[in-house]
């Protein structure tokens, strides 16, 4: 959540930083990198409120608790690239066919500027995320990434407008359309991993053979099989089929699979919970 906050004051400032070189600037390019910087503010909200909702404990209408809000918070900015980039390209491919001033040099010193800034967010940020394992906050930080990108772009395209002079005026809208083009790819691989966290697909940071080899760890535990898991925002959840002795007494049994649970959860802390199905060990003939 603070991670989310500071991202939303840093672009906020931004906004009005490149809007009004932009204009100033007679550079498409850097208001193109303001629109996107103001689609971050709408992000960073997004990702503070899906952690907020994340941080509820489960209640009889979500007993799973609200953790797919975070991954819904991250398709959300993954689907708000895409959108900012179709629409920056949009633009500046009118730009291009529309004659316009040649940019400000004074520009290339406020995009030097915004660069440095938003790659150490985007850092600080991602730090964060990796710590927590947060989808959305990694998201967030892809976010200010491609419009440290972004930036970089629109530097370049407006330095070869300035140098080359005459004739060299929408070199700006080019870098912005290049820059668009970016950021729709970095929302693509943004929205993979939440769809599939959505979709319940199997978390590949979290293998099941090492799952298993700590449920079979347990004395008295004879075979493992079914065994599935699913991501909740930063928690795991996790449902096996143990397999022990056909004698065993149902009150050994319950000792048994309270066992299993905590071998694996001291194995994996972010796992959460572990639903253990007990079943009749049959060796096969």
């Amino acid at each position: 959540m603070h991670a989310a906050l500071t991202g939303l004051g840093v672009n906020a400032a931004l906004v009005v930083v490149k809007l009004t070189a932009g204009i100033l600037g007679h550079t498409y390019a850097l208001v193109a990198d303001a629109i996107e910087s103001s689609a971050d503010i709408f992000s960073s909200l997004i990702v503070w409120g899906g952690i907020r909702i994340t941080t509820r404990p489960p209640d009889e209408d979500y007993p799973y608790g609200y953790g797919k809000a975070e991954t819904l918070a991250a398709a959300v900015v993954s689907l708000m690239l895409i959108g900012a980039a179709l629409g920056i390209a949009i633009a500046a491919v009118g730009e291009i066919v529309t004659p316009h001033h040649t940019p400000a040099p004074f520009t290339l010193a406020v995009i030097a500027v915004v660069v440095v800034v938003k790659e150490i967010l985007s850092r600080k940020v991602f730090k964060i995320g990796q710590e927590t394992g947060s989808t959305a906050v990694k998201a967030d930080a892809w976010h200010h990434r491609s419009d440290a990108l972004t930036s970089a772009a629109a530097f370049i395209g407006i330095a070869v407008a300035v140098w080359g002079g005459p004739g060299w005026e929408s070199a700006d809208d080019w870098a912005a359309l290049v820059a668009a083009a970016i950021i729709a790819f970095n929302g693509v691989l943004l929205l993979r991993p939440a769809i599939r966290d959505l979709m319940d697909r199997m978390p590949e940071e979290l293998p099941t053979e090492k799952i298993a080899a700590a449920a079979r760890s347990v004395i008295g535990v004879q075979a493992i099989e079914k065994l599935r898991v699913r991501r909740l925002g930063t928690e795991y959840f996790v449902d096996l089929h143990v397999q022990a002795e056909p004698t065993l007494p149902l009150r050994d049994a319950h000792i048994l699979s309270g066992k299993v649970k905590g071998a694996i959860r001291s194995a994996f802390p972010d796992v959460v919970g572990v639903l253990v199905h007990m079943e009749p060990y049959e060796p096969l003939k």
